[in-house]
C-alpha cells in the first residue's frame, strides 16, 4: 500500500455528519429529517426552464468564461435584490460565487492565518467548522439561545482577549433560522454585536442563506442592513448569501457583499480556485430575478415549510412528549431539539435508522463541550404525510432504546 505524504489538515480528516447518513437515504421506506435540502416540490420548474431559454438565447455568454467576481447581469440583480432586503450595496461590494460555501472559503483565505482565532455559534453549521479548522484557526464558540448570539457571553469573552492581546479575528454567524438551532438574533442583539465589532475590530461574517424563509412573525434587519445605524460598522460587516435554499441548490449560486478591499482579495483568490462562477447558471439567475418569479414564488415556499414545521414540532410533542425538549423556529428549515432523559442522540438513532426515520445528533454541530443528547430535525424534505410517520416512528425508536437501557433489560 503506498504512503502518502497529506498536509497535516488533511491526514485524518472528519467528513460532515450529515454526508455520513446519505448511504441510508436509499433504504426502502427511509424518511429522513437529516439533511438540510430544499423540498424538490417546491422548485419553480416551470420559470427556471424559461429562463434557462432566455438566457441560451446568448449561447456565446453561457457558453464563454466570465469575470472572475460574476457576470454584471446578475451583480445587478444581487444589488437590486439586497436594496429590497434594505441593504445598499453596489456592484463593485459583490462577487458572485458557486454557492455561499465557497464565499465563506474565500474570506478565510484572505483573512485567516495559521493560529488566527475565530469564532463560531454553538451549535452552528458544521461543514464551516470544518472549513476554519482546514485554516487551522483557533476556534472557539460563542452560545446560542432562543434569541440568537449571546452577545453577553462575547461581550465578556472579547474583554478578556483584549487584556490578553489575544483578539479573534473574525465571528461566523447566521442570524435568521439558524442552521441548526433555528434561533434568530433580536434586532437588540444586532445592534449591540455592531457595536462590539466595531469596538474590538471583529469581522463579523453573516451568513444568511434562510433569510427569505420566514413564515410567521416579523422580518429583523441583516446585520448589513442595520450597520448604517452603528458608526463604523459597515467596515466590519461581510453578507453572505445564496439562491440554493430559495430558489434550487443545483444553481450554485451565492455571493458576498463586503468592503471592496476585502472582495479586491477574494477576486484574487478565486483565481487560483476555479478561474470564474460557471456564466451560463449566472445567467440563468440573472434571468430568473429579472422575472420576478422568485417574490411570488417565496410566499408559496415559506406557506409550505411553515405547515411542515408545525406538523413536525406538534408530533414531536404527541410521539415523544417531555422526552424532547425544543423551541419552534419561525422560519428556516431546522428544529434543534435536546432529549431529556437517559438516552443520548446517537443512541436513539441506532434505532430511529432500524426503524425508518433519521435525524443528525447534535454533536457535530459544535465545537466544545458537546452536548450529546442534541439533535437537528429538517422538516424541509419530508411530506406532511411523512412527517406524521417519521415521527411516530422516532417515538418507537425512543421506547426501543429506552427499554434496552432499563435495569431490568440489562439485567436479563
Amino acid at each position: 500500500m503506498a504512503f502518502y505524504n497529506f498536509s497535516s489538515v488533511y491526514s485524518n480528516p472528519k467528513g460532515s455528519p450529515i454526508r455520513a447518513l446519505y448511504k441510508h437515504l436509499s433504504e426502502p421506506g427511509m424518511i429522513s429529517f437529516a439533511g438540510g435540502y430544499p423540498d424538490p416540490q417546491l422548485f419553480d420548474v416551470e420559470g427556471l426552464r424559461q429562463a434557462s431559454e432566455r438566457a441560451f438565447d446568448n449561447s456565446k455568454a453561457c457558453l464563454e468564461y466570465g469575470a472572475t467576481d460574476g457576470t454584471p447581469r446578475l451583480k445587478d440583480e444581487i444589488v437590486r435584490l439586497m436594496h429590497a432586503r434594505g441593504v445598499s450595496a453596489q456592484p463593485e461590494n459583490i462577487i458572485v460565487t458557486t454557492g455561499s460555501q465557497q464565499a465563506f472559503d474565500l474570506i478565510l483565505r484572505v483573512m485567516v492565518e495559521k493560529g488566527d482565532r475565530v469564532l463560531v455559534e454553538q451549535p452552528t453549521y458544521s461543514t464551516n467548522i470544518q472549513a476554519v479548522h482546514a485554516y487551522q484557526a483557533s476556534v472557539q464558540s460563542v452560545p446560542v439561545t432562543a434569541d440568537g448570539l449571546d452577545v453577553l457571553e462575547l461581550e465578556r469573552l472579547l474583554s478578556s482577549a483584549s487584556v490578553s492581546g489575544q483578539l479573534p479575528k473574525l465571528l461566523y454567524t447566521i442570524p435568521n433560522f439558524s442552521n441548526p438551532s433555528g434561533a434568530t438574533m433580536t434586532r437588540e442583539r444586532r445592534i449591540r454585536l455592531l457595536q462590539l465589532a466595531v469596538q474590538y475590530q471583529l469581522l463579523l461574517v453573516e451568513d444568511d442563506p434562510y433569510g427569505g424563509l420566514r413564515f410567521k412573525g416579523d422580518a429583523v434587519p441583516s446585520l448589513m442592513a442595520l450597520a448604517s445605524e452603528v458608526p463604523g460598522a459597515q467596515d466590519w460587516v461581510v453578507h453572505l448569501s445564496s439562491l440554493s435554499k430559495i430558489v434550487a441548490p443545483g444553481l450554485r449560486v451565492g455571493w458576498a457583499v463586503a468592503p471592496v478591499e476585502i472582495l479586491r482579495r477574494c477576486s484574487v483568490a478565486k483565481q487560483s480556485a476555479d478561474v470564474g462562477s460557471s456564466p451560463w447558471t449566472q445567467n440563468i439567475a440573472a434571468e430568473y430575478l429579472s422575472g420576478g418569479r422568485l417574490e411570488k414564488h417565496l410566499s408559496h415556499i415559506c406557506a409550505a415549510y411553515g405547515a411542515k414545521c408545525r406538523a413536525l414540532a406538534d408530533g414531536l410533542r404527541r410521539e415523544l412528549g417531555e422526552e424532547l425538549a425544543f423551541h419552534e423556529p419561525s422560519g428556516g428549515m431546522f428544529i434543534w431539539a435536546r432529549l431529556t432523559g437517559a438516552v443520548t442522540a446517537s443512541e436513539l438513532l441506532q434505532q430511529a435508522i432500524a426503524r425508518g426515520v433519521m435525524f443528525v445528533p447534535g454533536e457535530g454541530f459544535q465545537v466544545d463541550a458537546a452536548d450529546p443528547f442534541s439533535l437537528r430535525l429538517s422538516f424541509a424534505t419530508p411530506t406532511l404525510d411523512e412527517v406524521a410517520t417519521g415521527t411516530r416512528r422516532l417515538g418507537e425508536a425512543l421506547a426501543d432504546t429506552q427499554a434496552r437501557k432499563s435495569p431490568q433489560t440489562l439485567l436479563a
